[in-house]
């Protein structure tokens, strides 16, 4: 049996990245007979922020108060990301950026069949590596160096191309009442909001079969 996997996120959350490793670990655990197709949609934590982003430490403080109150909440992330495997260099990160670019890349390479790398490549860029992907050069930078067509990707830039599906993924979220992310929705059947567990996506998975 085949499973589709929408995964509505954004590549500035750090839950989503979390997330992307979760569902990784229970793909792995099923037994062979199940592909899964995983589509990224797009979500705007910061529908309103400037193209060039803003700085990272005035947004946390704005957002959470103080910058230790900010450093506390990186901390926890911090612990919780290596034992996912992933290494969040908060101290890397100088601005928090606009996204909405980074999102039509994604859409693009959907088109491409190179989802997945490119979603990778947009987290590890930002998380653990602080790039800047707000700044068009090194988003153009990261989605290249990860497998999409930096030309074709440019031209997708300097357009309008892919704003439709960043519209359509809106009324995804509507539809669904997504007010957090990151926010899964297997065969149309069954939707788990957060970074759950491998256990509870393969009892996901469980679940449609049972029901097939």
């Amino acid at each position: 049996m085949n499973f589709t996997v929408d995964v509505i996120s954004d590549v500035i959350c750090p839950w989503c990245y979390i997330g992307k490793r979760r569902l990784e670990k229970a793909i792995a655990d099923l037994d062979g007979k199940h592909e899964v197709l995983v589509h990224w949609h797009p979500f705007q934590l910061n529908p309103d922020m400037p193209r060039e982003g803003v700085s990272r430490n005035a947004y946390r403080i704005k957002k959470f108060g103080s910058w230790e109150r900010s450093q506390e909440l990186d901390a926890k992330l911090i612990a919780v990301g290596e034992i996912e495997g992933i290494h969040f260099a908060f101290e890397r990160i100088e601005r928090t950026p606009n996204t909405v670019d980074a999102h039509r890349l994604i859409w693009l390479a959907d088109q491409n069949r190179c989802q997945d790398a490119i979603m990778e490549a947009l987290f590890r860029g930002y998380f653990s590596t602080g790039r800047d992907i707000s700044n068009r050069q090194i988003l153009l930078d990261v989605v290249a160096e990860a497998g999409l067509d930096r030309q074709r990707a440019e031209s997708l830039l300097n357009s309008d191309e892919g704003m439709l599906a960043i519209k359509e993924a809106e009324k995804l979220s509507r539809q669904h009442q997504v007010n957090g992310v990151p926010f899964f929705i297997i065969n149309n059947e069954i939707t788990l909001s957060g970074a759950q567990s491998p256990d509870t996506f393969l009892a996901a998975f469980q679940n449609v079969v049972a029901s097939a």
